[in-house]
């Protein structure tokens, strides 16, 4: 597995643009509108390979009919960081290690398309503190195309009261990840940009 993106949840993505770009001193890329599951999106580049997302459920979009990926249909308060997603090349082999259930969706938006590991509930294994799981199909990635805004992350923190279960589940990561021990499941991500140090939590 190699961390692919964050995740900052919102109840409206102009309520995730705007603390986002007031945080980082930033102004977002678009995004775009993911019709299967009833939501949308704006980008913010952390890299070549790595990118953070706020995503939101779309007031326009369709009733997917079940749960909304990042728990977005119980998703209330302020936007916040709210998942973490690696990209594996087998999907069912890591869904396996993390007693995931659910199923790999097919998605595509222009020409990007990838596979995703939806859950059942909405919500990743380890009171969701387990990564979302996808893989990208061809050479396109987000990263590549998003302008740079001098952002980039430093230290991703995944706490968990059941650490080592999750550590061994997640088996070699890569990327500036820690999975540590806590009695609450938390992020905590800390950027380096325009503004200075930010974290995030």
């Amino acid at each position: 597995m190699e961390l692919d993106h964050l995740a900052i949840a919102a109840r409206t993505l102009a309520e995730g643009v705007e603390f986002v770009e007031d945080a980082f001193g930033v102004t977002m890329a678009p995004g775009g509108v993911h019709d299967a599951m009833g939501t949308h999106n704006r980008l913010l580049s952390l890299g070549p390979n790595l990118y953070l997302e706020v995503i939101a459920i779309d007031p326009d979009g369709r009733d997917p009919g079940r749960p909304r990926w990042f728990g977005l249909d119980h998703f209330d308060g302020p936007p916040r960081l709210n998942n973490w997603i690696t990209r594996c090349d087998d999907i069912p082999k890591a869904m396996q290690a993390l007693a995931m259930d659910g199923e790999v969706m097919d998605l595509s938006r222009g020409d990007l398309a990838w596979q995703m590991a939806v859950t059942e509930s909405g919500v990743t294994p380890f009171d969701g503190m387990a990564p979302a799981l996808i893989r990208w199909q061809g050479a396109a990635h987000p990263a590549a195309r998003l302008p740079d805004a001098a952002c980039r992350l430093r230290a991703l923190t995944v706490a968990s009261p059941r650490a080592s279960a999750l550590r061994a589940a997640l088996g070699d990561l890569e990327g500036p990840v820690a999975v540590m021990t806590s009695d609450a499941p938390g992020l905590t991500a800390v950027f380096d940009t325009p503004k200075g140090r930010v974290t995030l939590g």
